[in-house]
């Protein structure tokens, strides 16, 4: 009987034992996660190497090259109008003819004074030569002469504004006139304009003049076609600032064939100062501001090291990294703001988990 309480005691120091084994297993565990869980989440990426651009970004209104007025030199009525807004037209060609009547008739009567005093001026050579004439009255005819054939002159050229035509080629974008109305001198009647090549003046910073020259890369992008990017280049870079808004003008020509772009269409405007074609960079969010040096964090066999690094161009939230990071280093680019050189951290993808959060 002894023998038997004393093999359950002992059975049950045995079963405390195991049990307090257990329990500080158990209690081993949380410690272990705490030490997991201090390691900072962060997300990485690459080092990417590509074209970089560096430009100035402006707007712009596009203007045609050549845009004028045809404006009515001569009064009249409106006999005939030859063309609608839309047509293209040849330099020179007829747009619409003025009742020219008046006019005709005074270029005739200046034509015949001029073959009378024609006719007297050949009479008279002979008889100079002759020495039959005074010649103070044979240089009078020859005066009356240039007098009359410049007013003749003059009536024709008056007679040829009846005719109204383009002052280039290009097309109509507006009519003025109609058939029976009646004109006066100073009237504007059409406007050509010829869309090729189209023009935009970007007016920049005085601060980017060194940077600008005739000949440089641009691209035009405009509402009306936001898919599409229009090549274009620097053709004139105005010589002088202007004082009240401390900007200069440069002035691009932009190329489209097809005709897709309108005068006076509003247009953003990007002019590359620099290219190069074999740039290493990370994006800009990565970069930290210490003391007007630029760093960023890249991650060292699950440890954070802060970097100082040399930058270049920046384009379209990318910039070159010239020095500092090579591209096979993991740079942390969500989670540095809170990061200090050697904090412990563990890599994770925000954007597979947002994904997958939003699957559930």
């Amino acid at each position: 009987m002894k023998h038997k309480i004393l093999l359950a005691a002992t059975l049950a120091a045995a079963g405390l034992f195991v049990g307090c084994n257990q329990s500080g297993a158990q209690n081993s565990d949380p410690n272990s996660d705490a030490k997991a869980d201090s390691t900072i989440p962060v997300e990485v990426i690459a080092p990417s190497r590509g074209e970089m651009l560096s430009n100035y970004a402006g707007t712009a209104t596009l203007e045609a090259e050549a845009d004028a007025e045809v404006i009515a030199r001569v009064g009249g009525q409106v006999l005939r109008v030859l063309v609608e807004e839309g047509s293209r037209v040849r330099a020179g060609q007829v747009l619409a003819v003025l009742d020219g009547e008046q006019l005709r008739l005074q270029a005739a009567q200046a034509r015949a004074q001029l073959a009378k005093v024609e006719r007297d001026y050949k009479r008279q050579i002979e008889l100079n030569q002759r020495g039959l004439i005074a010649a103070t009255a044979f240089e009078g005819t020859k005066f009356d002469l240039d007098n009359l054939r410049a007013a003749y002159q003059l009536a024709a050229l008056q007679l040829s504004y009846t005719e109204l035509r383009a002052p280039f080629a290009g097309v109509i974008a507006s009519r003025h006139v109609r058939v029976g109305q009646n004109l006066q001198p100073g009237v504007a009647t059409f406007r050509v304009t010829n869309t090729t090549p189209l023009k935009a003046n970007v007016f920049v910073p005085e601060r980017e003049l060194r940077r600008l020259r005739p000949g440089q890369e641009a691209a035009v992008l405009v509402d009306a076609l936001p898919a599409r990017h229009f090549p274009a280049h620097v053709t004139l870079v105005a010589p002088t600032i202007d004082a009240q808004t401390a900007t200069f003008k440069v002035t691009l020509e932009v190329s489209d064939s097809a005709g897709d772009l309108k005068p006076g269409m509003f247009a953003r405007v990007a002019i590359v100062f620099e290219r190069k074609a074999n740039a290493v960079a990370v994006p800009h969010a990565a970069l930290l501001d210490a003391e007007g040096e630029s760093r960023l964090f890249v991650v060292v066999n699950g440890t954070a090291r802060q970097r100082q690094v040399r930058i270049g161009l920046s384009d379209a939230g990318r910039v070159e990294i010239l020095s500092g990071v090579a591209l096979t280093d993991q740079v942390v680019i969500v989670g540095q703001n809170g990061l200090k050189d050697g904090n412990p951290v563990r890599i994770v993808h925000l954007e597979a988990n947002d994904s997958a959060t939003a699957a559930r």
